[in-house]
């Protein structure tokens, strides 16, 4: 699995493609993980308390399995478009995503719908 950190301004955000590959000393980070957002997958990230965390939406699917576990994180959570950036490919999804979920904290936060993973991060960053 890949694990990187790229740049974003002043600072960094890490990229797994998948969240089973967080770390406790990645606390205080943004994470985009390549994984989807359903609970099966959000439940890795709970015990590392993190500035936002970025999961694609796979489709998002029925009963919204692809999304369902935003809620889980006490952090801004988003998910992005599968149709923008390839599942399990963090790298494409902080390249090319387009936010298409959030949940409360995310909302909170001013991230909306439609903006770039990107963008979502760097207003994060911002606010700190």
């Amino acid at each position: 699995m890949a694990r990187a950190v790229v740049a974003c301004d002043d600072c960094a955000v890490l990229l797994l493609d998948s969240i089973t590959e967080i770390r406790p000393e990645d606390a205080g980070q943004i994470v985009v993980a390549g994984s989807h957002g359903g609970g099966s997958a959000v439940r890795y990230a709970l015990a590392v308390p993190l500035l936002g965390c970025f999961f694609n939406d796979a489709g998002i699917g029925k009963d919204h399995a692809g999304i369902s576990g935003l809620s889980l994180l006490a952090c801004p959570t988003l998910a992005y478009s599968h149709a923008s950036a390839r599942i399990g490919d963090a790298a494409d999804g902080w390249q090319n995503g387009i936010v298409t979920a959030l949940n409360g904290d995310a909302q909170a936060a001013g991230l909306k719908t439609g903006m770039t993973v990107q963008a979502a991060a760097r207003l994060l960053l911002r606010r700190g």
